[in-house]
């Protein structure tokens, strides 16, 4: 394998580590502690863990939740896509739940929607970029939508998990309040942006048209 190549995969394997963790950082300690509902398998896990808090002491782990719905999204991918394809999301797949499972929790704005909205929307927005980056996902809702599209070849990836999102979020609405979704929405931006502007490399450039007789 030339260099080059073994250089690549080293850098994407190490983005994907880095991205998962800020990931399950923004999850763990700051969106799950103030029940902000972004959407995404993270979303469904949050709901999960604090709805069976009564069941297990602490609820369902955000990690066991993310893994066990993924674990069959990825076996149909694999079977519609190839292996190939989910070499790299499963990987991050697999790195995020451990990471969930294992980076203890900070409550870095407990009790302030506000800045958890802020701050979460911030750390999962750098986290997606990073795996984005190196063309995988974490699987989730992402991978869902791919494998929809996969069929209903008339609708873009993007506007089916449009679609699927936006019902998570609507059942954080109806389950903890029109206010915190609001702030949820906050989080939801953030981490558009940020991860755009990871993807896209923070690029922007400046135009200037001058007009005269005298070119000169």
């Amino acid at each position: 394998m030339p260099a080059a190549t073994i250089k690549t995969t080293v850098r994407n394997y190490a983005l994907i580590i880095i991205g998962t963790a800020l990931m399950a950082f923004a999850t763990a300690s700051v969106l799950e502690p103030a029940s902000l509902i972004t959407g995404g398998f993270s979303g469904i896990a949050i709901i999960v863990k604090q709805f069976t808090g009564h069941l297990i002491p602490g609820g369902i782990p955000l990690s066991v939740t993310n893994l066990v719905l993924n674990i069959p999204v990825l076996l149909i991918a694999m079977r519609l896509k190839g292996i190939r394809y989910l070499l790299h999301t499963g990987f991050a797949t697999v790195m995020l739940s451990f990471w969930l499972s294992v980076l203890p929790v900070v409550p870095l704005a407990e009790g302030d929607l506000l800045l958890s909205s802020l701050f979460g929307g911030i750390f999962m927005g750098a986290g997606i970029g990073l795996v984005f980056i190196t063309q995988a996902t974490t699987g989730g809702t992402d991978l869902i939508a791919a494998l929809i599209q996969h069929f209903l070849r008339h609708y873009s990836i993007s506007s089916i998990l449009w679609v699927i999102d936006t019902v998570i979020v609507l059942v954080g609405a109806f389950l903890y309040g029109i206010q915190v979704t609001l702030y949820a929405v906050i989080a939801i931006y953030l981490t558009s942006k940020i991860s755009d502007g990871i993807i896209d490399g923070l690029k922007f450039s400046k135009a200037a048209f001058v007009i005269t007789e005298k070119p000169e």
